[in-house]
């Protein structure tokens, strides 16, 4: 690993990747639900929180509050949305481990076949 180069954490890389799926409609209840949905993975909303407001704090991500909703008893959603720096660390972070995939290993390992 490079000095001074950040790269994501596992939980932090799978909130950006579900971030980046959602797209407009990535707010909380919603990334984990997306999470729990694409990994199997159980996991709790706070973990989520947790890891979204550190990405905040990195400024890989921003995010904002949307109009309330009765849905929520008059309470707003925040939603999230992956900045230039965000997408620079999923960058690093997936070319890393890219480039420690031997060339002679397995494609169907990918397919988990």
């Amino acid at each position: 690993m490079k000095k001074g180069v950040n790269y994501l954490g596992e939980f932090e890389l799978i909130v950006m990747l579900a971030i980046l799926r959602l797209g407009p409609d990535a707010y909380g209840m919603r990334i984990w639900e997306e999470i729990e949905a694409r990994t199997g993975r159980k996991s709790l909303i706070a973990a989520v929180y947790a890891a979204l407001e550190r990405l905040e704090r990195k400024k890989y991500v921003s995010s904002w509050f949307g109009d309330p909703t009765p849905e929520r008893g008059g309470r707003a959603k925040r939603y999230f949305k992956i900045e230039n720096p965000g997408y620079a660390a999923l960058e690093r972070t997936t070319s890393m481990f890219i480039s420690m995939w031997p060339a002679d290993a397995p494609v169907s390992l990918i397919g988990g076949s």
